[in-house]
């Protein structure tokens, strides 16, 4: 028998390195199938899943207590393992370059663990060239085995979008590769096991990896010019989501609109791309053009911000403001990366400290990684402005009446910042300075 085969009569198990927004699907959806060990560093977050909780909200409480998932915090566990999932972030460093010490660091420990026989496929997001070229000779070096002979390996970027309800590992296309055939068609085959809308097999593990960077740089770069209109409609007067609303009546319009562009893939990828490029010597132009919009859109919103008060006869330093969401985006616990930190820093830098309202958010996470403690919705009164950053569907439910209770009474002109453009801009003409991207 085959590994594949192994593996559907519970002979053999599949491993699921990193237990996070993206991992931790993964293995429950493969655990309906076979069996599968869970495997993250994070002690606490194992002890978590143990306990029937999913503090990432992706699949939920009810699930996680009915999965078959073995979790382990335990690295010796993943020599039970024949078929590996690696599927841990792909950060960058703060000078834009890639941080790829969270995926060799798997590698490391995975390859202390690695039995002859074995598969390894990463998901991480990475710039081509990193599985076989920096990836493979960490496993090797490690398991003192040698790739080809006595372990494969392949690549299957991931697609998850997490927080998304409707687009998910068993609904989305998986792209697989594999070193040579027999390893392609193995991967595909177990890939197929959970994925209902098929998968496509690429021709080789570079262009796997090519093609997942380049799905989230084309967003970006939508995005970017999106939000360059925004700048520019705002100098003109005219509103940017009307002007949307209006050119999207052409078929091929692409819809994209406005935002604050940060998380792990679309704000991130593009530097994989371009750091790549240029060790090869061709420095991006359009891809880092549209980087840079993306990353001084908070910036911007501060700015604005600011411009408003000012409009409004209300002092700047010490004005009273709440941000209404945290997360890099709606519905969703992650705080990593959220681009609303650089309007709360920004407007620090003009002696505003904003109040920050996010029921959604992880909240021991945005103390750690920012030093925030958010506030209850009640807690927003007397407002001087208000800032509604993300889409979370609770300030959906927001009434005209419950968003006027947050501004101070006093003011003739409520100044009203509606970054996405959740409200309907007919209802705060009048009394508000309302603005949106």
């Amino acid at each position: 028998m085959d590994l594949y085969e192994k593996l559907v009569d519970g002979s053999e198990k599949l491993s699921l390195v990193g237990l996070g927004y993206v991992g931790m699907p993964i293995a429950v959806a493969f655990a309906k199938k076979i069996k599968v060990i869970g495997f993250d560093l994070n002690k606490q977050k194992i002890d978590l899943y143990k306990a029937g909780v999913d503090p990432t909200n992706e699949v939920g409480g009810e699930v996680i207590r009915n999965t078959k998932v073995e979790f382990t915090a335990d690295a010796s566990r993943l020599k039970e393992a024949k078929f590996h999932i690696v599927a841990v972030p792909t950060p960058v460093n703060d000078d834009h370059t890639p941080d790829l010490s969270p995926v060799e660091g798997a590698s490391r420990l995975l390859g202390q663990n690695l039995t002859k026989g074995s598969i390894v496929v990463f998901e991480s997001t990475v710039y081509p060239g990193v599985t076989e070229d920096i990836c493979v000779p960490i496993l090797e070096k490690e398991s003192g085995l040698k790739c080809g002979v006595d372990f494969k390996i392949g690549y299957s970027p991931e697609r998850i979008n997490p927080g998304d309800k409707v687009h998910r590992l068993e609904t989305i296309t998986k792209i697989v590769s594999g070193m040579d055939g027999e390893t392609l068609d193995t991967v595909a085959k177990v890939y197929e096991l959970v994925v209902e809308a098929g998968v496509y097999r690429a021709e080789s593990i570079k262009v796997a990896e090519a093609a997942k960077v380049i799905e989230n740089s084309q967003r970006d770069i939508n995005i970017a010019f999106m939000n360059e209109l925004s700048i520019i409609f705002h100098k003109m007067g005219i509103d940017t989501k009307a002007v949307l609303e209006a050119a999207g009546t052409k078929w091929n319009f692409l819809k994209f609109f406005p935002g604050l562009v940060g998380g792990h893939c679309i704000g991130v990828d593009p530097y994989y791309l371009t750091y790549k490029a240029e060790q090869l010597g061709y420095h991006s132009q359009i891809i880092l053009s549209g980087r840079r919009i993306n990353d001084d859109m908070g910036k911007y919103v501060a700015e604005s911000l600011v411009k408003n008060l000012i409009k409004t006869d209300i002092p700047v330093k010490g004005a009273k403001v709440a941000i209404l969401g945290f997360t890099f985006k709606e519905n969703c616990p992650d705080t990593r990366n959220t681009k609303v930190i650089d309007i709360y820093k920004e407007l620090g830098e003009y002696g505003i400290r904003p109040v920050v309202v996010d029921p959604a958010a992880d909240a021991d996470e945005a103390g750690r990684l920012y030093g925030i403690e958010f506030h209850e919705i009640k807690e927003v009164r007397d407002m001087d402005a208000v800032v509604i950053a993300v889409a979370h569907s609770g300030f959906l439910e927001l009434s005209r009446e419950d968003i006027a209770a947050f501004f101070n009474p006093a003011h003739k002109v409520k100044v009203l910042m509606d970054i996405k453009g959740l409200l309907d801009k007919k209802d705060y003409q009048e009394d508000y300075l309302y603005w949106r991207l």
